[in-house]
């Protein structure tokens, strides 16, 4: 929809409505004619929501695309997830709360493990644990000075991933990713598509020439792979596009980094499910829209572990239960893009959801569980994503009628 008419016929109300949303949610069959992770998992909160609402499939970008975690989020919200993605690094800085300044390019990195051959064997390094990412960190910063006075900065994000700030005048952040996106072969170079993005790859690469001598006693930490180069350009925020006031409650940076980019009011991290909720409850009079976010989805999937991503859809089902105390006139249930499996990596697959409407106006089709096949026979029908956060504005009652 135009910016500027949804301006003109967005209302304030005292509704609330809630995003809950579970990280690489879609997923496929193991075997012809089988269950997806979320049909095999054992749902019933949701499954009664679905018999109550409405449900769909959504395309983060469009057919046949398959998303990255930052242009679906940004299509969760209702962003233009082309024209108004940013880059992974940025969300990396604003995740970490890192004082961004107009002279820093910013990429997202992931510790990896390489062989003899200088091939990528493992993308991740095992998921090495946060402590020792933020021993490496520090070892990096302490051993490493790059040349022309260029400053760098590293910050753990959690586990293997980690944020990389190349601050200097006149630098551009178009660069191309190092990381291949898959094993036995390696890294790749940053390449600069203009020329103040080839300067700062200049600078990029000689950082990662030093990172490979100091890593190299190292195990199974010994290199890194950056992606996600950008600058910050802020983006219009929510409560200006909707006026909405809105909080986020996410453990991982990148996504309360994406919910900083579009101004939600971060709460601080949450350790554990029960956590999440108390958050939730003790903030549920102060915001208008509330952000959820579950990664353990997406961590599995990538793993290639079915059973566990079985298993923690279940432990979210029960998480459900609690909110129907708190009654939320909306609550939209989905996830950012498929993670498969069987595929173990994001895919282009639709992406269930479920939109529950408290006063029953989300009634208009006849599904009665929450899973793919399900979804494919729902009534809002197969959707681009940036338009669900219209049907939940809608049904709070915060869109009035166009024309006359």
């Amino acid at each position: 929809m135009d910016q500027e008419i949804l301006n003109s016929l967005i209302m304030k109300n005292d509704s609330k409505i809630m995003y809950l949303i579970m990280d690489g949610l879609g997923g496929l069959p193991r075997e012809a004619g089988g269950n997806t992770e979320l049909e095999t998992a054992k749902t019933p909160n949701m499954d009664k929501l679905a018999e109550e609402g409405i449900l769909a499939l959504l395309d983060p970008i469009g057919y046949g695309m398959t998303p990255g975690s930052g242009p679906a989020h940004l299509a969760l919200f209702g962003y233009d997830p082309i024209n108004d993605n940013v880059g992974r690094g940025i969300l990396s800085a604003l995740g970490v709360d890192f004082p961004v300044t107009g002279k820093d390019v910013c990429a997202r990195l992931n510790f990896c493990t390489l062989d003899a051959d200088g091939n990528i064997i493992d993308r991740r390094a095992g998921r090495i644990a946060s402590e020792i990412n933020e021993r490496l960190c520090k070892k990096l910063q302490d051993s490493i000075t790059l040349s022309d006075g260029i400053e760098f900065f590293l910050k753990t994000e959690s586990e293997h991933r980690a944020l990389l700030v190349i601050r200097g005048d006149g630098l551009g952040g178009n660069i191309h990713d190092t990381d291949p996106q898959q094993t036995g072969v390696p890294p790749l170079t940053a390449e600069g598509k203009d020329e103040p993005s080839k300067k700062a790859a200049k600078y990029v690469n000689e950082f990662l020439a030093k990172v490979k001598e100091v890593l190299n006693d190292e195990s199974p930490a010994n290199f890194i792979l950056a992606r996600g180069f950008a600058k910050h350009e802020p983006l219009p925020t929510m409560e200006e596009r909707y006026g909405i006031k809105c909080a986020a409650i996410a453990q991982y940076p990148m996504y309360r980094g994406l919910a900083r980019l579009v101004g939600m009011k971060v709460l601080p991290r949450p350790e554990t499910y029960e956590a999440m909720y108390q958050q939730l409850a003790d903030n549920y009079d102060a915001y208008d829209f509330f952000f959820i976010h579950f990664k353990k989805t997406d961590s599995y999937g990538e793993d290639g572990n079915f059973e566990a991503k079985v298993k923690v859809i279940e432990e979210v089902d029960t998480w459900v239960k609690q909110l129907e105390s708190l009654n939320p006139d909306v609550l939209v249930i989905t996830g950012d893009h498929s993670t498969p499996a069987i595929m173990q990596s994001h895919s282009w697959h639709p992406v269930p959801a479920l939109l529950h409407c408290r006063n029953g106006l989300s009634r208009i089709d006849h599904t009665n569980s929450f899973g793919e096949t399900q979804c494919g026979q729902g009534g809002l029908g197969r959707m681009l994503m940036k338009n669900i956060i219209l049907e939940a504005l809608a049904s709070a009652g915060r869109i009035q009628k166009f024309g006359a």
